[in-house]
């Protein structure tokens, strides 16, 4: 397909897959096919799932039992994902918890095309370590950089989750062309603290994702799981008056000036949004942030902090 970026008219239409993830990887995984399929029945030409999907979020503890999770890419989600890529002729962002070698694992996203090829992985660069996210504990950060995949619908690069806090990763990701940022996510509150922390908390993270698609003139999407998730009963160590994590959901796809173009509320299901990729140019034309960058001036963006 001869097909040029930004090109006026040209509408992708993303879909996004919000769901609650349990304990049973295979009932996880199905449940995802069975989105993906409702998702292209209702028009979505990219489908995209949330964070480590597969699983409940078992980064709440540091449990080396959680290592079995892991598998290779290609392997058994990739297959499965492949399938429903085919099936339904949709571009798939998906998530896979891999297991590159032993000892040496991954967050990582697999983007999948309309005829069921794997167009290529990302992995994770950047990897939390905070209460209940004790991601450095399962993940290597990526070692791929930031990658953009053409597909029929836009050039997309897939992100993850604690990736979305760094503008950085939106606009290396941008130069490199790409037209829609997918950030499968897994975010959320700890229940204690909702009250007093959550509306500012949520509201950070909807305005920093708005940022990087003003910034950089792009189509952003962010995907989140839902519902409440605790370790499972019988995990080592599991406090028994441990509250969890409320994942809230709120999926959502914002334009390249920032503005909301579909959004979920806090339960699970599908959301889709038509983006025409036209936006890109005539917001561009408008706010040439590319044009005006000082490229002579950034050198220190590359250390840690300037002495």
């Amino acid at each position: 397909m001869n097909w040029k970026m930004g090109e006026a008219g040209q509408e992708s239409v993303i879909g996004l897959v919000q769901m609650n993830c349990g304990a049973a990887p295979e009932r996880n995984l199905a449940a995802a096919v069975e989105r993906i399929a409702e998702a292209a029945g209702r028009g979505a030409q990219i489908v995209c799932l949330p964070e480590l999907f597969r699983s409940h979020y078992f980064c709440q503890e540091e449990n080396v039992d959680w290592f079995d999770l892991a598998e290779t890419i290609p392997g058994a989600t990739v297959e499965t994902l492949s399938r429903a890529a085919k099936r339904h002729g949709v571009v798939i962002v998906g998530s896979v918890f891999e297991r590159r070698c032993a000892g040496v694992y991954h967050n990582s996203a697999v983007v999948m095309n309309v005829d069921g090829d794997l167009l290529g992985i990302y992995r994770k660069m950047h990897v939390p370590d905070d209460p209940l996210y004790y991601e450095k504990f399962y993940f290597t950060p990526g070692d791929l950089g930031f990658r953009v995949f053409a597909t029929p619908f836009g050039r997309i690069a897939p992100l993850i989750c604690w990736d979305q806090w760094y503008p950085e990763a939106a606009r290396l990701a941008v130069l490199a062309g790409a037209e829609i940022l997918a950030y499968p996510t897994a975010i959320g509150w700890r229940p204690g603290e909702k009250r007093e922390y959550g509306k500012r908390q949520h509201d950070a993270w909807r305005t920093t994702q708005r940022s990087h698609a003003i910034a950089n003139g792009v189509f952003v999407a962010a995907i989140n799981r839902t519902g409440l998730e605790k370790p499972l009963e019988d995990s080592p160590g599991r406090p028994a008056d441990y509250e969890g994590i409320e994942f809230w959901g709120r999926s959502f796809v914002c334009g390249p000036q920032g503005e909301t173009v579909a959004e979920a509320g806090a339960e699970p299901g599908v959301i889709l949004a038509g983006c025409n990729l036209g936006d890109i140019d005539r917001t561009r034309r408008n706010w040439p942030f590319l044009r005006d960058r000082r490229i002579d001036a950034y050198a220190d963006l590359v250390k840690r902090v300037i002495d």
